[in-house]
């Protein structure tokens, strides 16, 4: 069944008068078109819709995103985001700027990693407020995520429950304020004739740039589509983001990658898609079962984590037993499970 694209009146006089619609793929927490105006233009038609995680959030995701597009157009030229073109709050919609994806690229990652800290740099302390702050892991996340070690007869040191606690605190987001896009993955990013630029702000916040840039190691833990980036990539990615940081704030990124890498690893819930987050205790379904999102399984992203988190905290005053912790998960994770498999590469991303 069709669904008509919801330009009101107002709308319309704004923009302009649709010529044709074309209803494109999208999550089950929205509703886009792509509409063709009289005259030529086209413009993306965007409405939040019900459902895609837990309790009716319709409303908190439009103000997010909308909140989110404002802060993005500070940016000026080459943009990190669409341009926002009218809103009508009491139906959902935003209008935005049409863009031509140019599609796939060989090395995607620099300019990811430098358009991500042109957004995050947007944004300070006198912008509280304007989104919600972003949300880290819990006391309960990180009890979870000892009970599993317990669980898999791996002995956890007596220090590393203090030691956790003490990370929580350290990711607080109060006294950051970076535009935090909230689910930059593969498939929210596109490629325009001057530059990269998010889409997608449903989830934006204000907090610790380095949450994001910790998805080069970790993984891309929002994504469905997780990756793998090592080595001399990871490096370069990590050292554009902070170059392009360093030039636009004249500061050193605040705050620890390592902490950011750990707090994405002690959450269960960022082993599922969102619209089961919140439902369960994830962490305690992995001995008894894998459970796949995309195409990798919740045990073949833990794994990546935990060998990430152990590899960054080898020599970490305040993570080094989360690290001894890690890497004896993952050696216990593989001897149980020995045909679990490592993240696709970085150059394997899909393209939409």
């Amino acid at each position: 069944m069709s669904i008509q694209v919801p330009l009101s009146e107002e709308l319309r006089s704004v923009v302009g008068t649709p010529a044709e619609a074309t209803l494109l793929e999208s999550s089950p927490r929205s509703r886009v078109w792509r509409v063709g105006l009289r005259g030529g233009d086209r413009v993306i038609v965007k409405q939040i819709a019900d459902g895609g995680g837990v309790g009716s959030d319709e409303d908190a995701r439009y103000a997010r995103e909308v909140a989110a597009l404002r802060l993005a157009a500070r940016a000026g030229r080459p943009a990190v985001a669409p341009e926002l073109l009218a809103v009508d709050p009491a139906a959902r919609v935003m209008v935005l700027e049409y863009l031509d994806d140019q599609g796939a690229v060989d090395d995607w990652m620099p300019g990811y990693a430098e358009s991500l800290a042109r957004l995050h740099a947007l944004t300070g302390p006198a912008d509280s407020g304007t989104l919600p702050a972003w949300s880290g892991p819990t006391a309960a996340d990180a009890d979870s995520f000892l009970a599993l070690a317990k669980a898999l007869d791996v002995t956890v040191p007596p220090g590393l429950p203090n030691d956790l606690a003490d990370l929580i605190d350290r990711l607080d987001p109060t006294s950051h304020h970076a535009l935090l896009h909230g689910d930059p993955c593969p498939g929210n990013d596109l490629r325009t004739a001057d530059g990269l630029r998010f889409i997608d702000f449903e989830q934006a916040s204000l907090g610790n740039g380095l949450v994001e840039l910790a998805y080069f190691r970790i993984g891309f833990p929002t994504c469905w589509c997780a990756m793998s980036v090592t080595g001399t990539p990871l490096t370069e990615v990590e050292d554009i983001y902070r170059s392009t940081w360093l030039a636009l704030t004249g500061t050193d990124v605040p705050g620890d990658l390592a902490d950011a890498c750990a707090g994405w690893l002690i959450r269960g819930d960022a082993l599922v898609q969102r619209a089961e987050r919140e439902t369960a205790d994830h962490f305690a379904r992995i001995p008894a079962e894998d459970f796949d999102w995309g195409y990798v399984s919740a045990r073949e992203r833990l794994l990546h984590r935990l060998s990430a988190v152990a590899d960054v905290t080898r020599t970490h005053d305040h993570l080094h037993l989360l690290g001894r912790l890690s890497d004896t998960l993952a050696t216990r994770l593989l001897t149980r499970w020995p045909t679990l498999r490592p993240l696709p590469a970085h150059g394997e991303r899909p393209w939409f």
